[in-house]
Formats: C-alpha cells, structure tokens, sequence
C-alpha cells in the first residue's frame, strides 16, 4: 500500500516500545515536553532534575518512569540516573541532556561566579551525564545521546557570553561524541531551539514569558517555538528513523539562524 502524503513508509522507525530513555531537567518546558512524548512512543524512563516535580512524573506511571532529584553537575548522580535505568529497565539507549541554565548579562556584569555557574550547569552536567551514558551504551552495544543546545551555539548574542560559551561547548562535546561512538554504534546529535516559550526567563526578568514572545517577529517563521516542536526533533534523533544522522546539530529556530 503507498503511504499517504506525509506519512512514513517506515512507521516503526519512530516507535521507541523497548527503549529506555533518560531526560535531564524533566520537570518543565523542553523537557517536560520530551519526557512525555518520549514516554507516549513507548519508551520506558528515568527523569531527573533539581526539582521533586519529576517525582510527579514517575507516580503517575510507575510502572515506566523512575525519577531521580539531583544537582546535574554532580557526578554521583549522573552515575546513579545510569545505574538506575539499567537495573528498573535492563540498560540505557536514549540520553537527552537537556538540563540547563541561562543569564543575560553583558560581560562586565558578569561575574566569574555567574560564568562557573552556567558552566557548571550546561557544560560540566552535560558532559558527565553524557560520559556515564556512553560507558553504559558502549557495553550493550549502541545508543543515541541528544542534547539540547542552543542557537546561541553559533551565532553570537549580547548579553550571552557565559550562555554562549556554555552551548557552544555542548556543541562541540556533541561532535566529539560523535566521532568516538560512531564505532561503537552510539550516534550523538544536538538540537538547537530558537526562542521557545517556555518558563526559563521567569525569575531572570521582569515578564519573562512577554519578553520572549516579542522575538516572534526576529524568526521568519513569524513566532517563537513550543517546547513539543522541539520534543518532535528530539524523538526523530532518538530514533531508528536518525540511523545515519550523528554529529549533527540541528537548528529548530523558526528560520533565525537561516539569516
């Protein structure tokens, strides 16, 4: 039969029924979004952030979703969020590093404590979480680790030199990954969202949520993103449907970096 327009000739490739999955930063926003679409393609999940939120997760589906509250950065989490995937679920196939920070500030306002904070955060935790990942994956065989990265990743914004420098080193560890897991059959891409509406700028401005909405008219698409737009690209890079895509980094941006 022709699929219809539009439709996969090769729908199974976007079923994730068997994977195990873990998401960092789960309790809200991207990856909130990813937890949960992750979780309705069928794959089994291990969600972590510094909030007790996730744990709401897992109470609603026991049976599929544990989750760990923790420091990202913290190396002995990063163990035990790997430790757990394998013994609740049997292993480790998927890893969206998704947990971050950001700050706005130009660079005589920022502080070195601000830039070891960012750092810590969207470099270091990504880095130790994706470390501890590709060991498990390296011994059962293969897997994806998708990190979320940012436009800022490569292309520069005032105000961002922390943020910027921290997204462009998940890019870079991104690529790294990428050549040191082809291999060993582990593939490593990252996904670099636009403006999204989500709740990150709340507590770093005033109207956090309004300020972001006003780049709509900055991305030819016309407006900013929505968190489940970028899960979409997530589950698409965690998939066998992405089988021959690693090391990529892939903008979903609404067009901003297309200028």
């Amino acid at each position: 039969m022709t699929p219809a327009p539009n439709q996969s000739s090769h729908p199974t490739t976007w079923d994730l029924t068997g994977r195990v999955a873990v998401v960092t930063g789960a309790a809200r926003g991207i990856g909130l979004a990813t937890a949960t679409l992750l979780r309705d393609r069928g794959a089994r999940l291990v969600v972590t952030d510094r909030s007790d939120a996730v744990e709401e997760l897992a109470a609603k589906d026991p049976d599929n979703v544990a989750a760990l509250v923790g420091d990202v950065a913290d190396e002995d989490l990063a163990r035990a969020t790997t430790d757990l995937a394998t013994s609740r679920f049997g292993g480790l196939d998927i890893l969206v590093n998704n947990a971050g920070r950001t700050l706005n500030k130009s660079i005589t306002e920022t502080t070195t404590e601000d830039f070891d904070a960012i750092l810590r955060v969207n470099a270091r935790g990504n880095f130790v979480q994706a470390r501890e990942a590709f060991r498990a994956m390296e011994a059962t065989g293969g897997g994806a680790i998708v990190s979320i990265a940012s436009v800022s990743s490569v292309v520069a914004f005032a105000t961002q030199t922390a943020y910027a420098a921290s997204k462009g080193a998940l890019a870079q560890i991104t690529k790294v990954l990428a050549i040191e897991g082809g291999p060993k059959g582990i593939r490593s891409n990252a996904v670099l969202p636009g403006v999204i509406d989500t709740d990150i700028m709340e507590g770093v401005v005033d109207n956090g949520r309004d300020m972001l909405a006003s780049f709509g008219p900055a991305h030819p698409a016309g407006r900013i993103g929505r968190p489940e737009e970028v899960a979409e690209a997530v589950a698409f890079l965690a998939s066998d449907a992405s089988a021959f895509v690693t090391g990529a980094l892939l903008a979903v941006d609404g067009g901003w970096t297309a200028q």
